[in-house]
């Protein structure tokens, strides 16, 4: 009888205390075992023990226990908290342009490929009709009674190829290929730039933006049809290529490490790339536009006298045997188509449409170089410029020098001045 007593006492002050303890009085089970005679008949009244909480206190429960869980969270949880996490839109868009620019390697491949055939096979067809017609003309000139049907066959034949000729240097189809080849070195260089962004972590509308100017940039600089917006192959003055956005956004905002306001830079490398700016300025892409101009002007000259020789053969073809100078139209018409095959030749066997290009870009890179150091000058506020030490490592890679390498080149141009005979890059 005392133990029932005790153990209702027991049961009314659990009862009686706040929740959390009658929680934990819950969770243990007291078993006794009682020997009651049978013929005793007792009755007592136990209250009933709550089995639930009330509402209030389960959600002052919940609110304590997310308030710890809040509080002892790790620093990794707070890193990829959701205010830290990149725009899913942003990254999206980064990757519908990645996808563009994937397709557009493929297709300035592709067509690159086609225009480098176009150049072999025109070359050969070409080259093959003249010295037909040229034979012709000797076989016709030889004989004691002039050929009609070789002398017209010959003259048609020439009249073909200067036709051809004129077509063929009028697109340049190395040239053509050239471009294509450069695009696609440099799309797929913007495809990695678009892909180190996405693997650092959470770009921005800036990233979106400066990716679509860079896409548009190249398409107007190497286009893909020939009808009307095709680069005009034999221009006035030799000019860099530009394949990139003339009005540049400025860069966010980075924040810099260990309290460095300077983000990398400082007042002697600031200097050091003043100097190597000059020279890439009056050094590397003088040097180039100047070899642009001279085979500018070979171009010229062969793309001329191509279709001119071939229009004199087919004038000499059809004249020989008609006339006292029979004799020298038809040696007209052998050596104008000997001497066109030549010009051919070396015009579109040596590729000099591809050389010019060649130049030109060449010219075009050292441009962008000067224009990116300039940018990073000029740039008044530090955390808005690319780091210096990256930046430095990035020129002297792209120049084929090491660091100091190109300090050195830095401190012989501050001190010789206009006299230095070292150019910047060592690539080409």
């Amino acid at each position: 009888m005392a133990i029932i007593l005790q153990s209702s006492s027991f049961l009314i002050s659990c009862n009686s205390v706040p929740s959390t303890s009658s929680c934990s009085c819950r969770r243990g089970l007291i078993r006794a075992s009682i020997n009651i005679p049978n013929n005793q008949k007792l009755k007592i009244s136990l209250p009933k023990i709550q089995r639930r909480a009330r509402p209030g206190q389960q959600q002052e429960l919940i609110s304590g226990c997310s308030t710890i869980s809040t509080s002892s969270s790790s620093p990794i949880e707070k890193q990829f908290s959701p205010s830290r996490r990149s725009d899913p839109l942003i990254i999206e868009k980064l990757y519908a342009i990645k996808e563009a620019i994937a397709d557009r390697v493929e297709m300035h491949r592709n067509i690159g490929e086609q225009r480098s055939q176009w150049n072999n096979m025109l070359l050969t067809s070409i080259n093959g009709i003249t010295l037909a017609a040229a034979t012709m003309v000797g076989i016709a000139a030889s004989s004691g009674d002039p050929i009609l049907g070789l002398k017209m066959s010959s003259t048609l034949m020439y009249l073909a190829a200067t036709a051809m000729l004129v077509t063929m240097n009028q697109i340049q189809p190395s040239q053509l290929a050239e471009e294509q080849r450069n695009a696609t070195r440099l799309f797929q260089d913007l495809h990695n730039q678009i892909e180190t962004t996405l693997s650092m972590g959470h770009p921005s509308a800036i990233d979106v933006k400066a990716a679509m100017d860079k896409v548009l940039a190249l398409d107007k600089a190497y286009p893909l049809p020939l009808l009307g917006v095709m680069l005009e192959k034999f221009p006035s003055t030799v000019e860099p290529a530009v394949w990139w956005p003339q009005q540049r956004r400025r860069q966010p905002k980075r924040a810099t490490d260990n309290g460095n306001d300077w983000n990398g830079w400082n007042g002697k490398l600031e200097e050091e790339m003043k100097e190597i700016m000059g020279v890439l300025g009056k050094k590397d892409q003088e040097e180039y536009i100047r070899l642009g101009e001279k085979a500018l002007k070979m171009n010229k000259f062969l793309a001329i006298s191509g279709p001119w020789l071939t229009g004199l053969a087919a004038v000499g073809s059809a004249l020989a045997g008609h006339s006292t100078h029979g004799s020298w139209a038809a040696m007209l018409g052998i050596v104008g188509g000997a001497l066109a095959t030549v010009v051919n030749t070396v015009e579109h066997g040596g590729q000099v449409g591809m050389v010019f290009e060649m130049y030109r870009s060449n010219a075009g890179f050292f441009q962008y170089m000067q224009e990116s150091i300039e940018s990073n000058l000029t740039e008044t506020e530090m955390d808005r410029r690319e780091n210096g030490e990256v930046f430095e490592m990035k020129l002297a890679l792209k120049l084929g020098r090491s660091l100091s390498d190109l300090r050195d080149l830095a401190a012989s141009s501050s001190c010789k001045a206009e006299d230095l005979d070292e150019f910047a890059s060592k690539l080409f």
